[in-house]
């Protein structure tokens, strides 16, 4: 009932800058938070950044001060402002969603693929 569009990724070279977007759409009700993950194959799942309902953000440590989550609440939507990317940044890009009808990891989309290489 809620599907998950991610867009923006790509091929780029270190220090290299990305916008990705994710539109959500679907049964969710108000939105409680927003947030963007990463996989690496053979690794496991992990959480890039959060944002809030109220605004409040929240990094994982390795990406702060280089990334800005952002997110369009009328539009369902929350992005994820990347600079100064680096090699260790590659991965598939997924977002996720909290609402008053839906739970973190109910859904997934396919993901956007962030390459960072030279």
């Amino acid at each position: 009932q809620v599907q998950l569009v991610e867009s923006g990724g790509g091929l780029v070279q270190p220090g290299g800058s990305l916008r990705l977007s994710c539109a959500a759409s679907g049964n969710i009700g108000s939105i409680y938070a927003m947030g963007w993950y990463r996989r690496v194959p053979g690794k496991q799942r992990e959480l890039v950044a959060s944002i809030t309902a109220g605004g409040t953000t929240n990094y994982k440590t390795s990406v702060k001060g280089r990334f800005t989550i952002s997110g369009d609440n009328a539009k369902n939507t929350v992005y994820l402002q990347m600079n100064s990317l680096k090699p260790e940044d590659t991965a598939v890009y997924y977002c996720q969603i909290q609402g008053e009808r839906v739970r973190l990891g109910d859904y997934w989309g396919q993901g956007t693929q962030v390459t960072v290489s030279s």
